[in-house]
């Protein structure tokens, strides 16, 4: 294994991770909710950013739930390899000998 993960930094990055989704899920949620009524927008480098952060699987669900930058291919493409990145990079970190 290439990092020794004890079961409090597991428990750790699950908590994160469950947040870090939940809020960039709320994020999402928020931006479609302020396009609909004209209100000022979500920047999309901050969604950039929650993704990067943790937080692509909270993305993928909101633009799926919400209809939101979901004719934005390269939004889409974008959000996916972030998470193909990141689950690989898991794979790597706990599974790699």
């Amino acid at each position: 294994m290439l990092v020794d993960l004890s079961s409090v930094t597991i428990q750790f990055f699950v908590v994160y991770f469950l947040l870090i989704n939940i809020v960039t899920w709320f994020v999402f949620w928020f931006d479609k909710y302020q396009s609909r009524n004209g209100q000022r927008r979500v920047s999309e480098m901050k969604l950039w950013v929650l993704a990067l952060v943790g937080g692509s699987v909270g993305a993928l669900f909101g633009m799926s739930m919400f209809r939101h930058k979901t004719k934005k291919l390269s939004f889409q493409a974008g959000i996916a390899l972030i998470l193909a990145l990141q689950v690989w990079l898991i794979y790597f970190f706990t599974n790699n000998k």
